[in-house]
């Protein structure tokens, strides 16, 4: 790799062409507000709060961080009063649209639109003009959907989309009507989701929140701690989260390093960690209806080939 200078914020750094001012920036500790940013997603760049001023060669233009890379002799602006001026607005057109909902909202206090929007001093206002519309997908007990709360980002639809055999989730109309749908165009239930989570784990916002988790814990409240599933060999990671004494919750981290997330890796992580686990379900048809545990963690059929074989050996 060719390495090249760049100024960023006065802060004279190393580093090599072609790489991602963003990621540049934080590994230097100059922190760029980013929403729908992700370092193991493909970029985006809709959001826009990661914009900077970027000059060279005597031009000046702004950009997108997260999409724009490093060249040499860049010198970049990441906080002048302009950009923060147009980090201000983008930031009100998004609360101008959301639910104005955060004191009862389970993504309360993790929440990047939230963040962002207490240290920019942007706060929600009354307006004549159209809000998103108010769709819940309520059909999975695994997931919640609310439509008024998203702000497009993307991070569902690429993560969904990094297995192949699911890509659930796409950008459906246009224009205001844009939105989130699944591959069938109904909901979750009357779609192929295996309700793996994946998007859940990635949304910024409260779009999209683990059903299982909500009125039960917040991001702020109790004590989390990440364990690894011993499914299968991916090992994927879950945050079991505790609240006055006793394991409440399990959700999914965000996957890396290829690890594709599962309901049944969710559901024995569950059983393992959880004081008084929710009863599972299993899609059935396009239905969900509830099951017993030794069916959804997949034991039921081993169960019984074990009790055949004791039953076997006590004849002999």
């Amino acid at each position: 790799m060719t390495t090249i200078t760049i100024n960023i914020d006065g802060q004279e750094i190393k580093t090599e062409k072609d790489r991602f001012i963003l990621e540049v920036a934080r590994e230097h500790g100059i922190e760029i507000p980013a929403i729908c940013y992700d370092p193991n997603l493909k970029v985006f760049g809709g959001c826009r709060l990661c914009i900077v001023e970027i000059t060279r060669n005597g031009r000046t233009k702004i950009d997108t961080s997260c999409s724009a890379r490093t060249q040499d002799g860049m010198e970049i602006r990441t906080n002048s009063p302009n950009l923060i001026q147009k980090r201000r607005n983008l930031l009100q057109l998004l609360l101008d649209s959301h639910p104005n909902d955060c004191l009862t909202c389970q993504k309360a206090g993790d929440c990047l639109l939230q963040k962002y929007a207490y240290e920019y001093d942007v706060k929600f206002r009354d307006h004549d003009g159209v809000k998103r519309e108010e769709v819940y997908d309520l059909s999975s007990p695994y997931i919640i959907k609310d439509n008024a709360k998203c702000i497009l980002c993307g991070k569902c639809v690429e993560i969904c989309g990094q297995i192949t055999e699911r890509s659930i989730l796409g950008f459906a109309d246009r224009g205001y009507d844009a939105h989130i749908a699944c591959d069938l165009g109904e909901d979750f239930a009357h779609s192929w989701c295996i309700s793996c989570n994946r998007c859940v784990s990635v949304c910024p916002v409260g779009a999209l929140v683990d059903r299982r988790e909500v009125g039960k814990i917040r991001a702020y409240e109790g004590e989390k701690k990440t364990v690894q599933c011993k499914v299968c060999e991916f090992g994927c990671n879950f945050e079991v989260h505790a609240k006055d004494g006793k394991n409440v919750a399990v959700t999914a981290k965000r996957p890396s390093q290829g690890r594709p997330l599962c309901l049944k890796g969710r559901m024995m992580t569950e059983m393992m960690y959880l004081d008084d686990p929710m009863s599972p379900y299993m899609k059935m048809g396009s239905e969900f209806k509830e099951t017993d545990w030794l069916t959804i963690t997949g034991f039921k059929a081993m169960v019984k080939k074990m009790e055949k074989l004791e039953s076997k050996k006590g004849e002999e």
